[in-house]
């Protein structure tokens, strides 16, 4: 699933009834998970220089990336965190972790080949969906028309939640870069073709 969905879907599962630093920190946890994955794609493309079809073809998925974002998709390790930062009273980051488990639990259903290792360092398990958020040969033209159409319908609900106008800025800039970027990859370069 698209990281900024995360946001959107964490805060209009979880941010309904919270202060707003609940709210900073099930938004920090909804896009923890894939930090690596954008430090990864810098290193690669900026310092390394690989092009594109190295990057996700062959350097992600070196031992080294791949266990530091399994580390960071990990079920397991944020399930133990919450009851020692609840133990310590640190609640914002039992809400941080609390969402991490939430980003988690949406991408299980829509990652095919990149799957993650969400039991890691538990297991190397990888649940394989025969969806994914991505890829066409996988049902991407419908999980992402679904993706954009509950964006859609959380929008509302996520706007009244949001304190600044630079917050619902962004959020409102998610939509129209959803809907473009649907129209681009799916409908107008032929993505409809079964």
């Amino acid at each position: 699933m698209n990281t900024p969905s995360h946001y959107v879907f964490n805060l209009a599962l979880m941010g309904t009834v919270l202060t707003p630093e609940a709210k900073v920190a099930i938004t920090i946890g909804s896009m923890l998970p894939d930090a690596p994955i954008f430090a990864f794609y810098l290193v690669a493309k900026l310092v390394q220089k690989l092009p594109e079809k190295q990057i996700w073809n062959e350097a992600y998925y070196e031992p080294f990336w791949q266990n530091i974002i399994a580390l960071s998709h990990s079920i397991p390790v944020a399930a133990i965190a919450i009851p020692i930062c609840l133990y310590f009273r640190w609640k914002m980051a039992a809400f941080l972790f609390a969402s991490m488990i939430l980003h988690d639990l949406l991408d299980l259903p829509v990652h095919n080949e990149d799957a993650h290792r969400h039991f890691f360092p538990f297991s190397d398990y990888r649940f394989i969906s025969p969806l994914s958020y991505w890829d066409p040969q996988h049902h991407a033209v419908f999980v992402a028309l679904g993706e954009l159409l509950l964006v859609l319908v959380a929008t509302p609900f996520v706007f009244k939640m949001l304190d600044t106008w630079l917050a619902k800025g962004i959020l409102i800039s998610i939509n129209v870069i959803y809907i473009i970027g649907y129209l681009r990859f799916y409908v107008f370069r032929g993505g409809f073709s079964f």
